[in-house]
């Protein structure tokens, strides 16, 4: 853990669900994706990277594929 930043995480209730892909579960898992995604790169560089940072990251690196295999 980066000194002084928290892990940001969904709890287990607020987790999305696979079943009945609503929109507003798919941003759920997607926001949840990126969070973790905000904390690897934040633990590499030893600093809190910021979510807009991590979002466009994660979206120019993992999005498409994400999507493909959250549509199986």
């Amino acid at each position: 853990m980066v000194h002084g930043m928290p892990r940001e995480s969904l709890s287990e209730e607020d987790a999305p669900s696979r079943a009945g892909n609503s929109p507003y579960a798919d941003y759920l898992a997607e926001r949840a994706e990126i969070l973790d995604h905000k904390w690897n790169l934040s633990e590499r560089e030893g600093r809190d990277v910021g979510f807009e940072a991590a979002l466009m990251d994660w979206a120019q690196l993992h999005r498409t594929a994400w999507r493909k295999a959250r549509a199986k």
